[in-house]
């Protein structure tokens, strides 16, 4: 049996009972809660908000998530559309001042499980940091994937970084930065 020893991930497994309170979709119901930092919800604007994965393919892997629900790309109107789209930018000019990445991958999973999402009825883009090297032999042979610092670790890198930005208003290093577009 392969084993892998990584102590912070006690903290996903503990919290099974964190998302019992929500009934519909978890995002539409996360960013009206008041736990941010708990749920890794690191930036917000009127129309979208980041959320950093729970099993991030590389450190920093985030989700770009409309407000609006809907898992039809095409349905999305112009206005949560443009928010969304800027909302990458803002989260790519994030990572860059807080991770140094080499590179990046953004994409969707439409289709459900047939595209690899797991969840398909709120549509998100993913924004994934890459290095040069970040990929070895684990995914390939082993079919494990190695994550090298700890959620709580890239949330508050990343959420320094958002504060850092123009219009952003960081009132507590627990709440989501609130981003301003104009």
């Amino acid at each position: 049996m392969d084993q892998l020893f990584a102590p912070w991930r006690i903290e996903w497994v503990e919290r099974a009972d964190r998302n019992q309170d929500i009934d519909g979709c978890v995002f539409c119901e996360l960013p009206a809660m008041e736990t941010d930092r708990e749920n890794s919800l690191v930036a917000r604007s009127d129309h979208a908000y980041v959320l950093l994965n729970n099993y991030p393919y590389n450190p920093g892997h985030a989700m770009v998530i409309p407000r609006e629900h809907t898992g039809e790309y095409g349905a999305l109107d112009a206005e949560s559309l443009l928010a969304k789209e800027r909302l990458v930018q803002r989260t790519i000019a994030a990572m860059d001042e807080a991770l140094d990445p080499d590179g990046y991958n953004v994409g969707y999973n439409l289709g459900g499980s047939a595209a690899g999402g797991s969840i398909s009825d709120h549509l998100h883009a993913h924004v994934i940091p890459r290095w040069s090297g970040d990929t070895n032999f684990m995914p390939v042979i082993s079919d494990t994937t190695v994550i090298v610092e700890a959620v709580t670790e890239t949330y508050d890198r990343l959420h320094e970084a958002f504060a850092a930005q123009d219009g952003a208003h960081a009132e507590r290093d627990d709440r989501a930065v609130a981003l301003d577009f104009e």
